[in-house]
């Protein structure tokens, strides 16, 4: 596991924990995902879904630029767009990650 990896999962564990006791309506699922290493990407994706709304939020993290995170909010069953935000890693914070999950999992879809 790269340091980014380590670190964003700390920052999505404790985020995480904040939802549990603000939302429990929401309780994301976060998972890491190495597929993109095994097909030939230095990169790591980390996906946080919401089984509730269907809605999906995907990191990315490329060892080649460790300075910096992409980002899409998605949904669980539909592919990703081709098109990413991209975020500095030091402003992936608890409180960001914590905000995007309160606010893009509680509004309905559409």
């Amino acid at each position: 596991m790269t340091e980014q990896l380590q670190i964003l999962c700390d920052r999505a564990t404790e985020a995480h924990e904040r939802i549990q006791l603000k939302h429990a309506d929401i309780d994301p699922i976060v998972g890491v995902h190495q597929k993109m290493r095994e097909a030939g990407f230095a990169a790591d994706v980390m996906t946080i879904d919401c089984l509730k709304t269907g809605k999906r939020i995907i990191l990315i993290l490329h060892d080649d630029q460790p300075e910096k995170v992409s980002y899409q909010f998605s949904f669980k069953e539909q592919d990703p767009a081709e098109q990413f935000g991209q975020l500095a890693f030091s402003e992936l914070t608890v409180t960001t990650l914590y905000e995007w999950m309160s606010n893009y999992f509680a509004r309905p879809a559409g």
